[in-house]
């Protein structure tokens, strides 16, 4: 007997490269001559044990080393859309962070060129219907984020949002204000990465002076009942990432998450794998983990997939966005 179909869900905290399995990361290297200092991919994967979002963001930044060419990236996207799928992703809003990898001498075309050529065919390929999200490093200067953005003006079809990841604390969001003015000015959508280990005042800040429709993270908003009153006046949507959460030792244990405190006060909550390669699931596997782990209802899931669908950027098509919540609406738990 079959397993039932997995429960239809949009992807909006994703980063593209954080998907860079073990195998593939060999590969890559072997095709473009690069010598990984681990010896297997078991080696490699054994790595994946962090103790912070520093030593975290140290390994995955160094493993880029292995995406030259359009073809790299457009492997890398393939792979990440065929697993997602398999996991009920119907829709998925993927960043990329171009900057670590002009840095190292790839120009923003290849990056953008090779993930589009996966994105463009995705949806006749998987199933899965895509936006590109261009995210800015906040531990690099402003100068370079600004830099960044005029460079991928000529890419403008192919990106509908820039975001703001990397080390949150010590970055706060005012710093790229007029970045994301500029973006505003382009016709760009705008999220940030705020609240993950940085205080509710991150949050306060991507919302204020950024002026962000989403927050990626933003589990420490529960920290400021006046916040946690904004957020869910507003319907400002959070795309929480648990699994990541745990691995970077922002939550001690998944049954210490703040989900289900977050569903109770009517926060706009969806769930996401952040870097699965590196924290232990796909989307998915992480809606399994929270509802073996917070005993999350069926119900909970479903406003969870519900929501995912509702705070994605699908308002150029929302034929298709009633689609996958009628999808969502039908699914039967069994």
């Amino acid at each position: 007997m079959s397993s039932p179909a997995p429960l239809p869900k949009a992807e909006l905290h994703l980063h593209i490269e954080g998907t860079l399995e073990p195998e593939l990361a060999f590969a890559l290297a072997a095709r473009n001559g690069i010598e990984l200092p681990y010896a297997t991919a078991d080696e490699l994967r054994a790595a994946y044990a962090f103790d912070d979002l520093q030593t975290f963001l140290d390994l995955y930044y160094a493993l880029m080393a292995v995406l030259r060419t359009e073809q790299d990236f457009e492997e890398l996207a393939d792979a990440y859309l065929a697993r997602a799928a398999a996991q009920g992703v119907r829709h998925a809003e993927i960043f990329f962070d171009p900057q670590a990898h002009t840095a190292r001498g790839v120009e923003i075309g290849t990056v953008i060129g090779g993930l589009s050529r996966a994105l463009d065919r995705s949806q006749e390929t998987h199933g899965v219907s895509t936006r590109l999200i261009l995210c800015f490093l906040r531990d690099q200067s402003v100068e370079s984020a600004m830099e960044t953005l005029h460079a991928a003006v000529p890419y403008l079809d192919k990106f509908v949002a820039v975001g703001l990841d990397s080390a949150e604390v010590g970055n706060p969001a005012s710093k790229f204000a007029d970045v994301y003015e500029e973006a505003s000015a382009l016709g760009l959508r705008r999220v940030a990465h705020a609240g993950e280990e940085g205080d509710p005042s991150y949050i306060w800040e991507a919302l204020d002076v950024l002026g962000v429709e989403r927050i990626d993270h933003g589990l420490r908003c529960i920290e400021d009942p006046k916040l946690v009153e904004r957020l869910v006046f507003a319907r400002i949507p959070l795309t929480l990432c648990p699994l990541s959460n745990v691995r970077l030792r922002t939550v001690k244990t998944l049954k210490d998450h703040p989900l289900p405190k977050m569903l109770a006060v009517g926060l706009m909550c969806t769930l996401n794998s952040d870097d699965p390669a590196y924290f232990g699931g796909y989307a998915g596997d992480t809606f399994d983990a929270v509802r073996a782990e917070l005993g999350i209802t069926d119900e909970q899931l479903r406003e969870l997939a519900r929501n995912s669908f509702l705070a994605s950027f699908l308002d150029d098509d929302e034929e298709l966005r009633a689609r996958y919540l009628a999808e969502v609406e039908a699914y039967d738990f069994g």
